[in-house]
């Protein structure tokens, strides 16, 4: 097993990313990564290795963040950032995070977490795929659906 500090160098940027993805704010994300290193100091003789080490600690940031959320009782707000979305036939996008982010809020539930993950956190498919459940196929055909959805709103918007 790897020691807590070979754990944080590998995966502290991607727990930021994914906490990124569900605060839309830079201290905010960092804030809860730290506690869900300080968890995971708390509770790693629990891991027991069904999963990747990336899963368990996205785990413990998805309840850190939902613990965050049910004691503050606030919307998180959204930067205007931009984030480009490609498409890699006949579209290249680029938009305010916040018009994006729109767009995505609108998809439907499990749409909008692999969009987010995918788009924001930059996981691989198979990593999203653990996180949530799922396999790596249907992660990829729902994001390809999601893109789908949100090129149609451009087109039409143009």
């Amino acid at each position: 097993m790897q020691s807590i500090e070979e754990i944080y160098e590998m995966y502290s940027k991607k727990v930021f990313l994914f906490l990124l993805s569900k605060t839309n704010n830079e201290h905010l994300a960092e804030e809860l990564t730290q506690e869900t290193f300080f968890q995971a100091v708390q509770c790693i003789d629990r891991f027991k290795g069904n999963s990747s080490i990336l899963t368990w600690l996205c785990g413990i940031a998805k309840n850190v963040w939902l613990k965050y959320v049910r004691k503050h009782q606030e919307i998180l707000s959204i930067e205007d950032d931009i984030l480009e979305i490609e498409d890699k036939k006949d579209i290249n996008v680029q938009w305010e995070q916040k018009e994006i982010l729109q767009l995505i809020h609108d998809l439907n539930e499990p749409v909008r977490e692999v969009m987010y993950l995918r788009l924001i956190s930059n996981l691989s498919f198979a990593e999203i795929g653990e996180i949530i459940g799922k396999t790596e196929n249907w992660t990829r055909v729902t994001f390809f659906r999601g893109k789908q959805k949100i090129v149609k709103e451009i087109l039409k918007d143009e």
